[in-house]
């Protein structure tokens, strides 16, 4: 009887509680579907506003407009020579068409701009562009998140996204500097079509790799690496960070990638290989292509004079790319200590060699890299042969690409790798990373002849360093013609005629 009780209780308190549950959740669901409909019609209301500007803006300009996304286009790196390599080739394939550049750099005017991309990359555009100047970029720079910093900077380009919809709205979008969450806000609340330009997924396999198997990189600090409950954490995190990367670029309706390293990651996370090409990026090879190599008589003064000779002259090793951590410049600075500690015994000494970084500087962060680089170049004893050349003309740097024996670079999986097509072209023989576009797309073969070394760690970087200087002048020429040679399909003229490629099939819809 009492078991009987007990149970007629329990079963009153179960039914009780599946009524007030029922009783909360009706409320919440109807709750739910009022304010996903206030959202959708939020939204709705939104696209249509932004719609009907942009056909008032097209009918007051009497054309279309194509807008590039690119917040740091007053830098100096292989990404804004794109930009402006792709506005040339617009511009003058499309007369009719307007052309607007978002961009987050404040203290300068849209002349300045110009004036700095033309002497820097020697790129003069054939005529105007409107400048949209955003005043929040702080959103999207990683100093302003120290912890979950991809998904900061990612919630925060929707944010200068939406800023620079609204203070301007194309007919098509293009985004040139990998802010793939840009994308469905122009796409869907603006109503334009969408392109993208690739340098570097956001995040990628190798990512997933580094904190998996708790390495400690520059992107996986060392209390995470060494704590497995973290690291399984951050995995989740780039996980669903990967997914929602993935959603975010599908809404590209034309997709370029700038190498075959980030073409497989691009197509493992958007999912779009119909829309999705390699367009390798533009690089500046005819300003080196008119200086020769080595002239006849010079070759055969040095094979009279020797090896010795050789050994005496002053051989600069340059390394060419912005400071940021990825560039792995302390790894140069310690190689090239391992080399003067063989070299010290040699003839020349380490008085016949001489390092020279040359990179631009975006922000205080990177000047503050830099100051560390020179404190370790102290540390090392090593700072009367290491040269610090920040922000400089093209013409100083052609000059030092020109001169140098060795062309250095070490950014592991370097997405493609400007700076090492530069040095090839300007003769320098490229000593770079075994990873990424160099490994796969630059420092190859070419009709049977070698091009370059490659290297991954501080030994066999300066072992490397140490067999090209013992290279007799005519070995080095003969990689240096190689190279030289390698390089055309790298050209301004080979990118622009993919980027218009690739671009036609919007383009042509722009102007019917």
């Amino acid at each position: 009887m009492g078991h009987d009780t007990h149970h007629h209780h329990f079963s009153l308190c179960f039914c009780d509680l599946m009524r007030l549950l029922w009783s909360l959740l009706v409320p919440c669901f109807y709750l739910s579907l009022i304010l996903t409909l206030a959202l959708l019609l939020l939204l709705l209301g939104l696209r249509m506003w932004l719609q009907g500007r942009r056909k008032a803006r097209r009918a007051q300009d009497g054309g279309p407009a194509v807008a590039f996304f690119h917040p740091y286009c007053n830098a100096g790196g292989g990404g804004e020579r794109v930009l402006w390599c792709s506005l040339r080739a617009l511009m003058q394939r499309y007369p009719s068409v307007s052309f607007v550049v978002y961009t987050g750099d404040q203290g300068v005017t849209g002349e300045q701009i110009l004036e700095g991309a033309q002497q820097r990359f020697s790129i003069t555009l054939p005529r105007p562009v409107a400048f949209i100047f955003l005043r929040h970029r702080v959103l999207v720079e990683a100093s302003s998140y120290p912890h979950f910093t991809l998904l900061g900077q990612s919630v925060g380009s929707m944010f200068l996204g939406w800023e620079a919809l609204t203070a301007f709205i194309p007919d098509l979008y293009v985004d040139s500097m990998g802010y793939a969450f840009t994308l469905p806000i122009f796409r869907y609340l603006g109503g334009c079509q969408v392109a993208s330009y690739v340098h570097y997924p956001t995040v990628s396999t190798d990512m997933l790799s580094v904190v998996r198997e708790r390495n400690a990189r520059f992107n996986n600090a060392d209390f995470i690496s060494r704590n497995p409950v973290l690291s399984a954490v951050k995995v989740v995190y780039y996980c669903c960070f990967a997914l929602l990367y993935g959603l975010a670029g599908s809404c590209s309706d034309v997709i370029m990638v700038n190498s075959t390293w980030t073409l497989g990651h691009i197509l493992a996370l958007w999912r779009a290989p119909s829309r999705t090409g390699v367009v390798y990026p533009p690089c500046d090879i005819r300003a080196f292509l008119d200086v020769p190599l080595e002239d006849e008589d010079d070759m055969e003064d040095w094979e009279e004079l020797g090896q010795e000779e050789d050994d005496k002259k002053c051989h600069s090793i340059v390394s060419v790319g912005q400071f940021r951590p990825e560039k792995n410049h302390q790894l140069q600075i310690r190689a090239f200590h391992k080399l003067l500690d063989r070299k010290r015994d040699g003839l020349g000494g380490r008085e016949s060699l001489r390092l020279v970084l040359i990179g631009g500087c975006r922000n205080q962060e990177d000047e503050e890299r830099v100051l560390k680089l020179r404190g370790l170049c102290q540390e090392l004893g090593i700072s009367d042969r290491v040269e610090f050349k920040l922000n400089i003309p093209f013409e100083e740097l052609k000059r030092e690409l020109v001169d140098a024996t060795i062309g250095l670079h070490t950014m592991q999986n370097e997405h493609f790798g400007i700076g090492v097509v530069e040095c090839m072209a300007a003769g320098a023989i490229v000593l770079a990373h075994k990873s990424g576009g160099p490994k796969l797309d630059i420092v190859v073969p070419f009709e049977g002849g070698q091009t370059g070394f490659l290297a991954d760690s501080e030994d066999s970087y300066a072992a490397a360093m140490e067999t090209i200087l013992a290279m007799s002048p005519s070995a080095r020429l003969e990689i240096r013609y190689n190279a030289r040679d390698s390089v055309e399909r790298f050209s301004d003229q080979e990118f622009e005629s993919c980027f218009l490629a690739a671009m036609e099939s919007l383009m042509s819809k722009l102007e019917r």
